[in-house]
């Protein structure tokens, strides 16, 4: 399982419900990376997006105690059941945590790669992300070149968790 986010200078990831930042390279890279694949949120984050809609084209796995079932994404009601339904596939599938920010903070000792794009901005975030740099379990495993998008400078990075846990 991996995880995939964006964060600002100081890793805000989010402010009212919304990204701190829109950028095309990023969306474009986010899409391209998950497309095809399975990702899992927390109720809030699929409520964020356009209408309320989970992704197109990837299996869409929702967090969300209470929620009821819906024919357009599958609801789990407890990270118990989400465990079971994860190992019910396929080993070569991947797997994105997505967020938000509470989900991303239960889910990160299970995964084993975190690809995060690091904007160098203050996004003025009201959640955050768990500094990587200062995590004992994770090492920069790779680091993009700097890019530039309306005035922004951000660069595509990942981590990899060197204590990986058993979901």
């Amino acid at each position: 399982m991996k995880a995939i986010v964006a964060v600002d200078k100081f890793w805000g990831i989010g402010k009212n419900n919304d990204l701190l930042f829109s950028l095309k390279g990023d969306m474009q890279f986010f899409r391209k990376t998950t497309l095809g694949a399975t990702v899992i949120m927390g109720s809030n984050t699929l409520k964020s997006f356009p209408g309320g809609n989970p992704l197109k084209n990837r299996r869409n796995i929702v967090l969300f105690p209470g929620g009821e079932k819906r024919e357009d994404c599958e609801i789990v009601q407890s990270l118990d059941e989400l465990s079971a339904l994860l190992k019910t596939l396929p080993k070569e599938e991947e797997v994105f945590v997505i967020g938000g920010a509470m989900f991303y903070r239960t889910m990160l000792p299970y995964c084993s790669e975190i690809l995060v794009t690091k904007v160098d901005a203050d996004g003025e975030a009201q959640v955050f992300f768990e500094n990587l740099d200062a995590h004992p379990d994770f090492v920069l495993a790779s680091e993009g070149e700097q890019m530039e998008e309306n005035g922004i400078t951000f660069r595509f990075t990942t981590y990899r968790n060197q204590n990986v846990k058993e979901f």
